[in-house]
């Protein structure tokens, strides 16, 4: 997916859109409550710097969707780059925002994989594959997640803290699981590895 921002939408200081996809590792998986984690931690960090928005996790990726000032955002870009938790992170929109999608939310995450089930209009976009979308059904997806805020914001329900997801610790839990049996192949494997090395040395 290309970013949509270019010379022609130039980013302006006063407010702007920042929305990426990336790639769950190894070290986020390994952790059941990464979600949280970064919750807690982005909750602080996005109220002192008045960022608001929406992060989803699901089938691996993470899909992001933050708006403040353009310094503000191009700080979080720069310690996203560095956070271990995910890889490969690619930059789908920053540009101008006339205002903002998410206005009371410091950071609401969610965990996709149950919640997609249940709600019939993201369900085309099941299995969660962001990487695969062109510009308009991101557009379409963030309509959605709007759409969302919008009837938790007439119901009065907009939370700001931290909300504790358990379904990212089965979700994880299952997927670390699923592969436990290959972890312990490649670590026999490495293991046998070792001793025929030592035992040509010796």
């Amino acid at each position: 997916m290309s970013t949509i921002n270019d010379s022609t939408n130039p980013v302006t200081p006063d407010l702007c859109q920042l929305v990426y996809l990336s790639h769950i590792t190894s070290t986020g998986l390994s952790n059941s409550s990464t979600l949280n984690d970064i919750a807690e931690v982005a909750i602080k960090h996005n109220k002192v710097d008045n960022i608001t928005g929406i992060l989803c996790y699901g089938n691996g990726y993470f899909l992001q969707c933050v708006e403040g000032t353009e310094q503000a955002l191009t700080n979080l870009k720069n310690r996203l780059l560095v956070d271990d938790r995910h890889k490969d992170l690619q930059i789908l929109d920053f540009s101008a925002l006339a205002e903002r999608r998410f206005a009371g939310w410091s950071l609401r995450s969610i965990t996709l994989e149950r919640w997609m089930i249940n709600e019939p209009k993201l369900k085309s976009f099941m299995p969660f594959k962001p990487d695969r979308w062109d510009t308009t059904e991101c557009q379409q997806f963030l309509d959605i997640l709007q759409g969302y805020y919008e009837e938790q914001v007439r119901s009065g329900d907009t939370d700001t803290q931290p909300i504790k997801y358990n379904t990212l610790g089965i979700t994880l839990g299952k997927v670390v699981g699923q592969h436990q049996a290959f972890f312990l192949i490649q670590t026999i494997l490495g293991g046998l590895i070792v001793l025929a090395l030592l035992w040509l040395l010796l």
